[in-house]
């Protein structure tokens, strides 16, 4: 066995009444205390440039006496407290309203406070849990926007949503803009730079009790996706995500406060893409929620050769499918009604049940 760092990725999944039978018969495990189960998984030890890996049963897991195996096992299993007030027992939608001129799929739709107001809204009406308000494009290549021209576009908006049915959340890297939305009623900052970009927001989100989003990017968004390279692209992104949370909790902010999005298309190749997706159940190991954006992003296109990003909603759909069957709880999203459609048809399929 290598010596190293020890990983766990839950296989074998199970869905409704199987899976609750399963486990009663100790044939599986709850996946982030449910209501998916799993019934073995692939065991990873190493570093991100040796490692050994080995198919164990749930039967084995239990009865190792491996205690760093048995405290990634505890991490896996538990379940998850509500995120900022919010149910995980079945996905969560986070609706996307760019308020901004230059977004890759949405630039210059909404962003006018009143357009941007009336698309929260109806994304809300169309079952989004969460919207999430940006005011910067993050999308590959584009520069920064001053705090100034972010806070200008923002706070009108936020403003104007209190008393939203949905919870709101700020998308941005920057202190001074999330300390003024969490002013204006905003409950989590979703940071692409996961608090690093602007080391004062781990202190705005701690001070303001704001929940937050910790995404991986390598690079910044200008230069993201010209050469991204990895040894181990999904254990590189754990061990950042990782190592943010802990960054966390050291300012304050605790876990049950945090989600972790290994950050689809930012400094990623489609292969690095691929890799995360076909990854995800690894990610519960951080102990939180997990939360996918691959919405009309550029690998969509790669693989279907649909160059404009409206067109990708079917593999957007998709992928949003692909993440919750892994135990993924919350789903960034354009298209909030299709997707919940989407949703609502696999989960009766998978669970037998219609709501």
């Amino acid at each position: 066995m290598a010596e190293g760092k020890l990983y766990l990725r839950p296989i074998g999944f199970l869905y409704g009444p199987p899976a609750e039978a399963a486990i009663e018969d100790g044939l599986a495990l709850p996946l982030a205390g449910g209501p998916i189960a799993f019934t073995a998984a692939v065991v990873i030890e190493g570093d991100l440039t040796s490692s050994q890996r080995r198919l164990v049963s749930v039967e084995a897991l239990e009865e190792s006496r491996d205690a760093d195996l048995g405290a990634v096992l505890e991490r896996v299993t538990r379940p998850r407290p509500p995120f900022a007030g919010l149910s995980l027992a079945r996905p969560t939608l986070m609706g996307i309203v760019n308020v901004t001129p230059d977004s890759f799929s949405d630039g210059g739709l909404y962003d006018e406070t009143e357009g941007a107001v009336a698309h929260a809204a109806e994304l809300a009406s169309e079952g989004a849990e969460i919207v999430d308000i940006g005011g910067e494009s993050t999308r590959p290549g584009s520069d920064a926007v001053a705090d100034d021209d972010e806070l200008s576009r923002v706070v009108p908006v936020l403003e104007e949503l209190k008393g939203s049915p949905a919870v709101i959340s700020i998308d941005t890297r920057k202190s001074t803009v999330a300390r003024a939305a969490a002013k204006a009623g905003a409950k989590i900052l979703n940071d692409v730079s996961a608090l690093t970009y602007d080391p004062a927001c781990l202190d705005v989100a701690a001070e303001e009790g704001l929940d937050v989003v910790l995404m991986h990017a390598q690079g910044v968004p200008k230069t993201m996706q010209d050469n991204p390279t990895y040894d181990d692209v999904v254990l590189e992104v754990f061990d950042y995500l990782e190592s943010r949370i802990e960054a966390c909790e050291a300012a304050g902010i605790g876990r049950a406060r945090i989600a972790a999005d290994p950050g689809l298309g930012f400094g990623k190749t489609l292969a690095h893409n691929l890799a995360l997706l076909a990854n995800l159940s690894l990610f519960h190991g951080l102990g939180v929620p997990l939360l996918v954006g691959a919405s009309r992003k550029r690998f969509i296109g790669g693989l279907g050769q649909n160059k404009d990003p409206k067109s990708r909603e079917p593999g957007s759909h998709a992928a949003a499918i692909a993440s919750a069957a892994q135990g993924v709880q919350i789903l960034r999203v354009h298209d909030v009604a299709g997707s919940r459609q989407a949703l609502a048809v696999w989960r009766a399929s998978m669970f037998g049940i219609e709501n």
